[in-house]
């Protein structure tokens, strides 16, 4: 593979990890059970947050696999460890009351779901 063409797949990548990452930030304010917000800790909030948690992991194991595929080891790890420690960084001066509700846990989920997809349509 000529490194023009892994730039693509090097950044989906990234951005997948990255979204992962914050989506594992903004639900470990969850845990344990009783910091939970009063909306996720039954019924429906539950489901959300489990289901959220489970989509992010889907979601890395899918575009990790793809990443293992198409990029050269050494960048997918360089790439990956920069998103984890930049992780907390830029969920910082996030509003509270997005990354404590369920805003963040749809978006992060969203978001990890739509960069795996892009990463294994290519």
């Amino acid at each position: 593979m000529l490194i023009g063409d892994a730039i693509l797949p090097l950044v989906l990548f990234t951005a997948l990890v990255l979204c992962a990452a914050l989506g594992a930030l903004a639900a470990s304010g969850h845990f344990p059970h009783e910091h939970r917000a009063p909306a996720l800790r039954r019924g429906f909030g539950r489901v959300l947050l489990i289901g959220a948690c489970a989509l992010a992991a889907l979601s890395l194991a899918v575009g990790g696999v793809q990443a293992w595929r198409i990029l050269p080891w050494p960048a997918a790890v360089i790439a990956a460890g920069t998103a984890i420690l930049g992780a907390p960084l830029l969920l910082r001066p996030l509003p509270d009351r997005f990354v404590n509700g369920r805003a963040a846990l749809l978006a992060f989920s969203g978001l990890s779901i739509l960069f795996a997809l892009a990463l294994a349509l290519l």
